[in-house]
């Protein structure tokens, strides 16, 4: 038999199914039976319909194409590249005359004289009819009845909401009693680390908590499954998580009896009388099924404020809802004196506290400017002569002090000065040249030291107040230099604070501004396009490197800058290209402090750079502080900028009014120290201080990041132990580079010697690479810095010419090692072309696995 066939057999089945199902709907409604005749007259649309209707679906859904194909050939039909749309409507046509079932002569031949079987089919008809109407009709009235039901719970819910958590608060007190002596206590973790292992640490002692709150946040030593965001997870179970359970346990046995008793006769009559006593019980059983976690969530917030103290009273005292209310009422009136205790002695605290933190820190950054010292402002633009003014008036003076905001820019001065004719001593934080009889001093801006008197103090790079981790050195020099007449020398952006800082003082201004253009070159730039006399801007050492390699080996000579860089070699590498040695200059912004070059054009090789935390636009104030130094009078009369990409932006940046300088920072200083320890005597403490001190407006606190992760290190040692809380916070604050972890176990080892008394540790010497020569020049730069701080001077003396040799090994090997660097993919190292973006092969970029979204 074909599926055709089939299919036939089975549509005539459904047709009969559906004439009486239909035939039994038409009887359903009518109180009196229709007669046969009446039927026929009134389905007479419906029974012409209905076997076509399904005949045609099956016949179409059921057949197979390949019987659908072999019928039409059959009727002639060519079906050779038609479409199956098109063979289903040539088939679908042909079925609507294929042998039709006569739905009429079925019917006559089954019902037609045939007077009882046509009564009973009424009559069954018609008796289910009444039966689901009644049915509908109890459904209809349950629903309305189960509203009523829900209402009445939800109000005697409310109404019982005191008497339940009596019962609950003190179910609370005989379950923590009994967890109390027979639980064991864990060290806490955090809940969703189930790959921690739990470690016991003793029983439970009441005395440990003060309220149930405290208690309810301890381990369990379970695990249990919770939801979070509608995902499903499995973590340590708190006793929170378990009395929570316990609560909708406890309440599913006394709450149903409770609402049994409390609802409304009428609703309880009315429906008893619909339905029955059991089926009422089973309704309450079903709706307060939902009510019991929100319940006993609600319950656990409120049971959290009781005092451990209140809850074990109960135990002695049989439960009565009369006899527990009074206690409650007597608990809550203690707990609110309590509370109000509480408040009292934590304001006083915080009173305490504050006046505590006015008293170390308050006075601290107030300016207090001497009235009698005259005060000269250089207000204006870079590279317009401001510092050049200011040194002539330090060296036309009796003794000064020269403040620079880099140990090169010291180093400069001094050479400048000597080199002049007047003696000048040099002292940073990793050297110090004492030249005999000299009474003036260049140094950097740490080194100032607010009792030391001199004729004349200039400090250079003002604008430097706002840094955040060096600005309280700028602030500190301005506000309390010592001497007859102090240069301010800074940016536009710095003068109405530096106004706001000496208040009243005489002070006069000099406003500087270029007189060599500025000019912004059209056309983007193409490393291909570099000319002698061009400085092109980078930021990061490894883009500075690769930069001067590549122009080296197109045949360029090249000079480096960057902050890693010794500087000694750096001087030499500016040398040189001052000389005429290299053509071209490639820097980090380190060019855009005080190096005065001839430079015909500043390129900007990157719009962006990483300060830190992430990857931002320079600001307007760096645009100009690095193009700047583009220009030199009497060699290039105009000075070129040039940048890679997006110029409109830049030069709006370039062209833009700086913003002024709006905050400044400040850090501790030896008298808050000493302050300090008239209440406390651990730098721990100190620290804790400084993160809740709220520095004064206009201020900004220096992180002190640093100094903590340092001081973290060695916190609980013989280091912090044996020293005082001035001398270890000194130690602390050496300017070194704290990112690298060598130089940080050169500290370490250097602390224990000096506790010791033994011979310092020498700094490790590595040479067989451009890094490692740089990080010998700073680990000898770190041991500088103790030898000069325990006074050891004769022994700097040889490090010192150690450090010079490292310098040097350092220039002559960017001579070499830079001309023979090449660009290599980070993962595979494949040599990339210069051109290339990234630091990534395409391939490598291609293949790496790819974080998704919600990773």
């Amino acid at each position: 038999m074909t599926q055709l066939e089939m299919t036939y057999l089975d549509a005539i089945e459904q047709t009969k199914n559906k004439i009486i199902e239909d035939m039994n709907n038409y009887f359903g409604n009518k109180n009196i039976m229709p007669t046969f005749e009446d039927y026929l007259i009134d389905r007479e649309q419906y029974l012409e319909q209905i076997w076509t209707n399904i005949w045609l679906n099956k016949a179409t859904n059921n057949v197979p194409k390949q019987e659908k194909i072999a019928f039409l050939l059959e009727k002639g039909f060519e079906t050779d590249n038609v479409s199956r749309k098109i063979i289903n409507h040539l088939f679908r046509t042909e079925m609507r005359t294929y042998k039709p079932f006569d739905t009429y002569q079925w019917v006559n031949e089954k019902f037609h004289n045939r007077t009882e079987l046509w009564s009973n089919q009424y009559k069954k008809a018609h008796a289910d009819f009444l039966q689901k109407e009644e049915e509908d009709r109890l459904r209809i009235e349950m629903v309305r009845l189960q509203d009523h039901i829900e209402q009445s719970i939800d109000n005697i819910i409310d109404a019982n909401e005191e008497p339940l958590y009596l019962y609950i608060r003190h179910f609370t007190a005989k379950q923590f009693a009994s967890d109390l002596k027979n639980r064991r206590r864990f060290a806490p973790v955090d809940t969703f680390a189930l790959e921690e292992k739990l470690v016991e640490i003793g029983g439970f002692d009441e005395t440990s908590f003060s309220t149930i709150s405290n208690f309810l946040h301890e381990l369990t030593g379970d695990i249990h499954k919770t939801r979070y965001h509608g995902r499903t997870y499995f973590e340590y179970e708190t006793y929170y998580d378990r009395y929570e359970r316990l609560y909708a346990e406890y309440l599913a046995d006394i709450l149903p009896k409770m609402v049994v008793e409390q609802l409304p006769d009428s609703i309880a009559k009315e429906y008893k009388n619909t339905f029955s006593e059991t089926t009422l019980t089973s309704m309450i059983e079903n709706v307060l099924e939902y009510a019991y976690e929100p319940l006993a969530n609600e319950l656990i917030e409120i049971v959290q404020d009781e005092y451990i103290s209140d809850l074990l009273k109960l135990l002695t005292i049989p439960f009565d809802l009369n006899e527990h209310q009074k206690l409650y009422e007597e608990a809550l009136e203690d707990r609110e004196r309590k509370w109000k205790e509480e408040q009292e002695e934590m304001e006083r605290k915080k009173e305490e506290e504050e006046r505590i933190l006015d008293e170390i820190f308050g006075q601290e950054y107030h300016p207090a400017v001497e009235r009698n010292i005259r005060y000269t402002l250089h207000i204006g633009e870079t590279n317009t002569g401001k510092t050049h003014h200011a040194l002539e008036n330090m060296k036309a003076a009796d003794s000064g002090m020269y403040l620079a905001p880099l140990r090169l820019l010291a180093l400069e001065v001094y050479d400048k000065l000597n080199g002049e004719g007047t003696p000048c001593s040099l002292k940073t934080g990793e050297e110090e040249k004492l030249v005999s009889g000299a009474k003036h001093i260049s140094c950097t801006v740490e080194m100032f030291h607010e009792k030391e008197f001199y004729d004349c103090i200039v400090i250079d790079e003002a604008q430097m107040l706002n840094d955040k981790d060096r600005g309280f050195s700028w602030y500190k020099a301005i506000t309390k230099a010592n001497a007859k007449e102090v240069h301010i020398i800074g940016s536009w952006s710095a003068k109405e604070m530096i106004l706001q800082l000496l208040g009243d003082a005489d002070i006069e201004i000099y406003e500087y501004n270029r007189d060599i253009p500025l000019e912004v070159e059209k056309k983007e730039f193409k490393i291909n396009q570099v000319k002698k006399g061009d400085a092109l801007i980078c930021f990061s050492r490894k883009r500075v490197l690769e930069t001067a390699s590549r122009l080296e080996n197109t045949k360029h000579s090249v000079s480096m800058i960057y902050g890693s860089m010794p500087p000694e070699t750096r001087k030499k590498q500016v040398q040189r290209f001052i000389q005429g040695e290299t053509s071209v200059i490639v820097s980090t912004d380190a060019i855009g402090m005080g190096l005065n070059l001839p430079i015909r054009r500043i390129v900007f090789l990157e719009n962006e750079k990483f300060d830190g935390t992430r990857r931002r636009l320079l600001t307007s104030q760096e645009v100009k502080q690095i193009a700047g130094r583009a220009g030199r009078k009497g060699i290039y009369n105009v000075g070129k900028v040039a940048f890679v990409s997006d110029i409109r932006t830049m030069k709006r940046l370039l062209d833009s009014e700086d913003m002024p300088v709006q905050t400044f920072s400040v850090a501790p200083t030896n008298a808050i120290f000493e302050r300090f320890q008239k209440y406390y005597h651990d730098l721990e403490t100190f620290f804790e201080l400084w993160e809740q001190f709220e520095s004064p407006n206009g201020t900004k606190k220096a992180s002190l990041s640093e100094e903590m992760d340092l001081y973290n290190r060695i916190r609980g040692t013989e280091i912090e132990a044996r020293l005082s809380i001035m001398d270890l916070y000194g130690f602390l604050h050496l300017p070194f580079s704290k990112k690298e972890p060598e130089l940080i176990w050169q500290w370490e080892q250097t602390m224990y010697a000096i506790l010791n008394n033994s011979e310092l540790p020498e700094p490790r010497i590595k040479k067989r690479n451009l890094e490692e020569l740089e990080l010998s020049y700073k680990a000898i730069g770190l041991h500088l810095l103790f030898l000069y701080r325990l006074d050891q001077r004769t022994e700097a003396l040889y490090w010192e010419r150690l450090r010079e040799e490292i310098s040097d090994h350092v220039h002559e090997r960017l001579k070499t090692d830079v001309k023979n660097m090449t660009k290599k993919c980070r993962r595979c190292g494949k040599k990339l072309p210069w051109e290339h973006e990234f630091h990534i092969c395409d391939n490598c970029h291609m293949n790496q696995p790819r974080r998704r979204y919600w990773d």
